[in-house]
């Protein structure tokens, strides 16, 4: 689901639910991350990490420890970028040579309803006025959480740049479904603060890709070089 909504220099790799996501081997240096966190936690640490080392090695890199930096980022191996997402039942990873791409981030959550209250304290003004227009003009998607999501995915891509935090009102995304298509398009995230700097060019936004798919919706941002 989520290699679809990436160029082909990322390498993607996904487990659904009904594929049996179960607690899986992990490094000494992860297994210290959990040793406090309950069972469910230790499973979606321990698949998501399988997906990234398999990942790894269609990169050919051997497989190596993820663990947690500055704010839970991924701590990938040198020469590596990449992001990683779990939510119920789904976990996924998608891992690039840092030559090819400066950046990226995915995102996956149920297709459903924003619980009463995220969506005010996740969108702009703009933002809930086009989820309006869209939910009339398609409502069998949850539009509330497709914008939820590709601000996850944003957040993902603009982190490794700038070490900095990007709140939900920095960022002003507008979703466009594809024509006549299915449940599925791309988004644009104009940013409300100054980009990050990538090969000496400020960027003042991330184009992204979305997808509705086996009770999920996913999302994905790719930040190239030039």
């Amino acid at each position: 689901m989520i290699e679809e909504l990436l160029p082909d220099s990322v390498v993607a790799v996904d487990r659904h639910g009904d594929d049996g996501i179960e607690e899986a081997p992990l490094f000494p240096e992860e297994a210290a991350l959990m040793v406090r966190a309950v069972a469910k936690r230790r499973r979606e640490f321990s698949a998501v990490r399988a997906c990234a080392r398999r990942a790894m090695e269609k990169l050919g890199v051997p497989a190596q420890p993820i663990v947690s930096g500055e704010r839970g980022a991924p701590q990938w191996p040198d020469g590596l970028i990449g992001s990683m997402t779990h939510c119920d039942g789904y976990c996924a990873a998608a891992l690039a040579r840092a030559t090819d791409l400066a950046s990226l981030g995915i995102d996956a959550e149920p297709h459903a309803t924003l619980p009463d209250g995220i969506l005010e304290s996740v969108s702009l003004p703009q933002e809930a006025r086009r989820l309006r227009e869209l939910a009339a003009v398609r409502p069998a998607v949850h539009w509330d959480r497709l914008l939820f999501s590709a601000k996850e995915s944003v957040y993902k891509a603009w982190f490794p740049l700038t070490r900095q935090w990007l709140d939900f009102s920095e960022a002003d995304i507008e979703i466009r479904p594809e024509p006549g298509g299915g449940p599925q398009g791309s988004f644009r995230a104009a940013l409300l603060v100054p980009g990050p700097l990538v090969n000496g060019r400020r960027l003042t936004g991330f184009d992204g890709r979305w997808a509705v798919r086996r009770g999920l919706v996913a999302t994905s941002v790719t930040v190239p070089h030039a």
